[in-house]
């Protein structure tokens, strides 16, 4: 019997190896503005790419977060402050000495305005002394849409936003994936094991008898990639339509309602119609609401008037898991 039809007699659609996509989560620690309340934490929100752990902007009370969401504190190693007011960063010096309490020796990496370093090393130096694990402090242009982080499966990209103060935003994107291997496929051809990294990379397969078979009939399509963008806090900005077009999940301040719409403008902030707005004219796929002003006691006023614009929305709540899959 010819190859092709041995094959063809071997394979069935079933054969494909069930997988499932590395997790993608976005773990809400707090969303709520600059007033403290009892219903919501300071801004703090752990992105869980795979196996690692990024924590963006660090409000008083967010290692309590972690606490109670069961984040552990040794897989953080990359931390992105988006600007220098204190309710996005008064809860790292705390954090910073936890981490020496619990024996931490693998390197931190902190990114933020140059500012934040100068403030931190006299603190860092007075309440952390005797700390075991290397601290490096990485500036950003508030500026400049850039590459700021890059490693090997994920990018993170700087968001120039409009505020009372430097300030940015980071848009997370997964890199392009491999094609996965079709189990059943590698065993019929006999495919060597040291062969099997560049087929996942997309080339064909030369059999011992000179047989080539095309990378088609090996894999299957690569898992798509997934992006995320977190933009706290911030005037409407439509200009970033651009950099965020068509990103899986947008979370966007929505720190008034449209009543509250004079009172945004003056504060540089953005009513949830606004980030709604934002939303439809990148063409995110969905969007988060968070940064609330501690006047609401319910969400439910920034909900609907963000839906009326953009349906896709959902609001942020503390202790929330978002799976963007």
């Amino acid at each position: 019997m010819p190859i092709t039809e041995r094959l063809l007699a071997f394979y069935r659609p079933n054969h494909y190896i069930c997988r499932t996509m590395e997790p993608f989560e976005i773990h809400i620690l707090g969303c709520g503005s600059a007033l403290p309340t009892t219903r919501h934490n300071a801004s703090a929100q752990i992105i869980k790419i795979g196996n690692k752990q990024f924590l963006i902007d660090c409000g008083e009370g967010t290692q309590v977060q972690l606490r109670k969401c069961h984040i552990h504190f040794s897989f953080i190693n990359h931390i992105f402050i988006s600007h220098l007011h204190g309710d996005h960063c008064f809860g790292l010096i705390g954090l910073l000495s936890t981490f020496g309490l619990l024996g931490r020796t693998a390197p931190l990496h902190i990114y933020a305005d140059p500012k934040l370093e100068e403030l931190m090393k006299p603190q860092v130096e007075f309440f952390c002394k005797g700390m075991n694990y290397p601290l490096f402090f990485h500036s950003i242009d508030a500026t400049k849409h850039q590459v700021i982080y890059e490693d090997n499966t994920v990018t993170v990209e700087s968001i120039p936003l409009k505020h009372r103060m430097p300030c940015c935003g980071f848009l997370f994107r997964e890199k392009p994936k491999k094609r996965h291997l079709i189990g059943d496929m590698a065993n019929f051809y006999n495919i060597p094991a040291y062969m099997r990294q560049s087929i996942k990379d997309g080339a064909d397969y030369t059999t011992p008898d000179g047989e080539i078979i095309p990378n088609s009939r090996l894999t299957k399509e690569a898992d798509p990639s997934r992006s995320y963008a977190y933009c706290s806090d911030t005037a409407p900005c439509l200009k970033n339509s651009g950099i965020l077009q068509c990103v899986d999940m947008l979370y966007h301040e929505s720190t008034f309602a449209e009543s509250e719409k004079e009172r945004a403008a003056q504060t540089f902030h953005s009513t949830a119609r606004q980030a709604a707005e934002i939303a439809k004219s990148a063409g995110v796929k969905k969007l988060l609401l968070g940064h609330y002003s501690s006047r609401y006691e319910t969400t439910d006023t920034l909900l609907e008037e963000a839906k009326e614009i953009f349906p896709n929305t959902i609001a942020a709540k503390e202790g929330i898991i978002i799976n963007i899959d």
